[in-house]
């Protein structure tokens, strides 16, 4: 691991930002540091911490990502709740990748006291 900037847009070095999350030494606190560390995911091929910080509910068996996708940048547009005082939250975002952007609002829930994301709404 290199000491660059984390993946998700913050100016920390990954390993002080999601790869502490990554790694399980520290759970996301917010709802939103959970959305970019799965951003941070996709970026770095990362199935199994997506899959184990997927509601139970909504989890798909298995996540097949692309190993050709090239994700370039995340832009957090807007939180609605998901602080450490809050049960639910969504954070809308646009990522951008290689040929595109996807723009989504993501729900995500507190399950056994940890934020999980629960399912995303495509907007426009």
């Amino acid at each position: 691991m290199t000491t660059r900037s984390c993946p998700c847009g913050l100016p920390e070095a990954y390993e002080k930002c999601c790869g502490r999350f990554h790694t399980g030494a520290a759970a996301a606190p917010t709802a939103e540091a959970l959305m970019r560390s799965r951003y941070s995911a996709f970026v770095r091929q990362d199935t199994g911490y997506l899959l184990r910080t997927w509601h139970p509910r909504t989890r798909p068996a298995r996540l097949d990502l692309d190993p050709g996708m090239r994700w370039n940048g995340l832009e957090v547009l807007d939180t609605t709740d998901g602080s450490a005082f809050h049960s639910r939250g969504t954070v809308t975002f646009r990522a951008s990748y290689g040929g595109g952007s996807l723009h989504e609002r993501s729900r995500f829930e507190r399950v056994d006291g940890a934020w999980v994301y629960v399912d995303g709404e495509f907007l426009g």
